[in-house]
């Protein structure tokens, strides 16, 4: 093994073994971060409802306040009642109004369901993430029904909208999925930390202080922002409230604390939260531990996915550097502190409806990226010791969170690129890859600087974000664009498939038109006219679903703005306004496409076989669909063969319709105007939406039977059949960089699954390495990884006791494979097997 300078505390080097190993011994070098994590995976997630409680109690209190003041006053009354707890080895404190590993509940945003499935369907008993509820907890949710009724964020979002434009969506037919900022909160950006661990909350409150001064009061304007700019001291107080009751706490815990090393511990980490309370950070792990408070605490106000953490190996550099120099932490202490803190925060959990956690398994917030590498501000290399540790620290730790995101351009250094693919191969699922010279475009694209395009952070799955200054509603719908395509190949209306599916009563199989005339496929006469039906139904279905995101967005506004997340955004700050009224500099909206290989397959076909070779007719493909392929089974395997044109095999015949489908949705999605004065941004991948898109989906005409999974985010087809790429993984490279990614620009995704055998020794990582690099020069945007074979996934289904923390890569997120739902779990092991033969 090498070492190299700046490349943190392990050699750059190292080897962590291949694939999942059960009976692995313990991860880290630091006995503490085994131990954490030990109680992490021995405690177990349950409901608590302490917070629904003491939210109700508040709206009921200040009922007659002013909406953002009476939200302000309600997370006051949260911070300053929940119950605190401070565990055994913590070095980072603090919750989000919940205890580690029990999920917090917001009635705000929606409750009936949450009483509807404790009684019906309990969270104990299902196949997946399941939650424990102690005894009397449903009967105190039981008790504010009553209240919540007409009350919440969702309702609001109902009443808006006509039953044309609910029909697409997941209240209909399931075109399109609104459910995550329908049931929920807004997450999908990242704070100011900078700005936070610089000024702490006293200088925030006196730039807040200094901006209410000024206001003119006698305009209906100034009394707005007065109203928001009180709202934003209130929560600033209660931050600083809520961290001084845990500096409380860890005194009392010294007091009572025999073992001598542990009572220096508890005193420091009350010193550290008596300084953070209100003064900016002074050293690495004061800065650490404000990070962590405010992440928190914007979790406490509001449960959205994906609040972010930014580009920490830069922020957080010049506290490293300090101390370092200075002597007052080693590079191993900062090592172990950064394990601790990863752990902690996998403890913060999210109760998401029984259907949706079918869809996207997994229990935390979702989406907690975490940001290193990458050029800085002047365009050159801003790898330092903070980016391989916080890699280490990942490959230690292999939790859930933070998905640990690397950016990658032209001159990163070998070093970094051997890291990584250590990493990659150690097969954990993390981390993913993003190209700066892909990423960059896009974000100029988006109106950025090219100060702020360099220093771009990825949010949630692979969204493009300026840290600090965008509110982008990434993921703000799901979109089946394959559904799109099954319309208008049928003119307007549902290929049947049947009174099995879960649609049927709404879509009324095959009968009722839901979409506009477009034609069917029994008459096209070209290929052109083909596209061009695609190209109506997309206009139809993309202003409707648009519709749907604008009602969220409005009602979010009205009923649940976000004082305290506004104090992290400096220009809301200046301009006076919540995030949720557009305070932000940059307010975008970023629904995404799902389907592009099905979309890309399916026209390749009908190209082929009907108008190319005429081996079939366009009513014998739409009968066969109709059918779900029963009695065509000669058709059925010919489509699913190579002698088919299939996308993902650098095959011009049917890339070229790939890009027809991406750059389709990105048409009818980009420069719309949103209602906090932003535009729309496309993004083209689906996470694991392609599985619940799929379940509610008849059979297609790229070879799928009903049921099965639309295609994978930007990769090939894969069907019960086959896969229809069988060329390897430089020709998949080839056919999805055919494709301007940089449209793209609320991102894009592509999984890529290796055995572990094919990825072994120097060669087999170094092939890595030439893939990535490859795949990067031709301008593709990201790339995540499983290192895993089907067999293992398949004892693993058969012996979950054996898995419990075998962590898989599932789109966007990571996943332990023994807690994802059994549609997940197949959809992951019939992706290809990719090898470098």
């Amino acid at each position: 093994m090498s070492k190299c300078k700046a490349c943190g505390v392990e050699a750059f080097d190292k080897h962590y073994g291949i694939g999942y190993q059960v009976g692995r011994g313990e991860l880290s070098p630091y006995e503490r971060v085994n131990r954490i994590r030990k109680f992490f995976f021995d405690t177990d997630f349950y409901v608590d409802p302490q917070r629904a409680m003491l939210v109700t109690e508040a709206y009921k209190k200040y009922k007659n306040l002013p909406q953002v003041i009476k939200v302000a006053k309600a997370l006051e009354h949260i911070l300053l009642n929940i119950d605190i707890n401070i565990y055994p080895d913590e070095m980072i404190v603090g919750e989000a109004a919940a205890p580690c590993k029990a999920s917090a509940l917001f009635p705000e945003f929606s409750h009936k369901w949450v009483v509807e499935e404790g009684h019906n369907t309990p969270f104990d008993q299902r196949p997946n993430d399941k939650y424990f509820m102690k005894e009397g907890v449903l009967e105190q949710l039981d008790s504010i029904t009553d209240f919540w009724e007409g009350q919440t964020v969702s309702e609001a979002i109902e009443g808006m909208l006509e039953w044309d434009e609910k029909k697409g969506s997941n209240m209909g037919r399931g075109m399109y999925l609104l459910n995550l900022y329908h049931m929920g909160g807004i997450g999908h950006y990242v704070a100011d930390y900078e700005m936070l661990l610089n000024h702490g909350f006293s200088g925030l409150k006196a730039m807040v202080k200094k901006k209410l001064a000024s206001l003119d009061c006698t305009t209906g304007e100034g009394i707005e922002k007065r109203n928001f700019y009180k709202a934003q001291l209130i929560t600033a107080d209660a931050a600083t409230a809520y961290i001084n009751r845990y500096a409380v706490l860890a005194e009392e815990k010294a007091a009572e604390e025999t073992n001598t090393n542990r009572k220096a511990e508890l005193q420091i980490i009350s010193k550290n939260c008596r300084q953070v309370a209100e003064g900016p950070a002074t050293n690495i792990w004061e800065a650490i531990q404000l990070w962590h408070f405010a992440t928190a605490i914007i979790l406490a106000e509001s449960n959205g996915h994906s609040v972010s953490y930014g580009r920490m190996d830069q922020w957080l550099y010049p506290y490293y550097k300090a101390d370092v120099e200075s002597g007052r932490f080693s590079k191993e202490f900062i090592q172990e502190l950064l394990e601790v803190a990863y752990i902690k925060t996998n403890c913060i959990s999210k109760l998401r409806d029984a259907r949706t956690a079918e869809a996207n398994s997994g229990r935390s917030f979702g989406g907690e990226s975490l940001t290193v590498g990458g050029v800085d501000k002047d365009g050159k290399d801003a790898t330092n010791d903070l980016t391989f540790m916080m890699i280490d620290a990942s490959i230690h730790t292999r939790m859930m969170t933070p998905w640990l995101c690397v950016r990658f351009h032209a001159n990163s250094p070998w070093e970094l690129k051997v890291k990584v693919a250590e990493a990659i191969r150690a097969g954990f699922g993390h981390p993913k890859i993003f190209n700066d010279e892909s990423a960059i475009p896009a974000a100029l694209a988006k109106g950025r600087t090219l100060d702020e395009a360099r220093d771009y952070a990825v949010v949630g799955c692979v969204e493009i974000d300026t840290p600090g200054k965008e509110f982008g509603w990434h993921d703000a719908a799901y979109m089946n664009i394959a559904k799109v395509f099954e319309m208008a190949v049928n003119d307007g209306r549902c290929v049947s498939c049947g009174p099995q599916c879960p649609m049927h009563p709404v879509c009324g199989g095959a009968g009722k038109k839901l979409g506009p005339s477009t034609g069917s496929l029994a008459d096209f006469t070209s290929i052109d006219e083909v596209i061009e039906a695609y190209d109506k139904q997309m206009e139809y279905w993309t202003d409707k679903m648009v519709a749907g995101i604008e009602a969220m967005d409005i009602a979010h506004r009205q009923l649940k703005p976000t004082p305290y997340a506004s104090l992290l955004f400096s220009d809301c700050i200046e301009s006076g306004k919540d995030l949720s009224a557009g305070g932000a500099r940059y307010n975008h909206t970023g629904p995404q496409g799902n389907g592009i290989g099905t979309i890309a397959d399916a026209l390749s076909v009908i190209n082929q076989l009907i108008f190319d070779e005429k081996k079939t007719t366009g009513q014998e493909l739409l009968d066969a669909v109709n059918h779900n392929w029963e009695g065509y089974d000669a058709l059925y395997a010919l489509v699913n063969s190579e002698k088919v044109h299939h996308y993902g095999n650098d095959d011009d015949y049917a890339d070229r319709f790939a890009e027809v489908a991406y750059n389709t949705y990105c048409k009818h999605i980009e420069n719309r105007k949103n209602v906090r004065g932003g535009t729309y941004t496309p993004g083209v991948y689906g996470v694991s939406a392609n599985v619940p898109l799929g379940m509610i989906q008849a059979a297609s005409i790229d070879g799928r039977k009903a049921g099965e999974p639309i295609s994978d985010n930007m990769g090939p087809v894969h069907t019960a059949a086959s896969s229809h790429d069988y060329c390897g993984p430089t020709a998949i490279a080839n056919s999805v960089t055919k494709m301007n990614h940089s449209r793209a620009t609320n991102g894009t995704l592509l999984n890529w699954k290796f055995t572990p055998e094919c990825l072994s020794g120097e060669v087999g990582r170094d092939n890595l390495i030439n893939l990535m690099d490859v795949y990067f020069s031709q301008k593709g945007m990201h790339s995540q990884f499983n290192v895993i074979s089907g067999a293992t996934m398949r004892d693993a289904m058969e012996h979950p006791e054996n898995y419990q923390d075998m962590l898989v890569r599932v789109a966007g997120y990571s996943a332990y494979f023994v807690d994802l739902s059994v549609p997940l779990q197949l959809d992951l092991i019939n992706r290809t097997e990719l090898s470098f033969e």
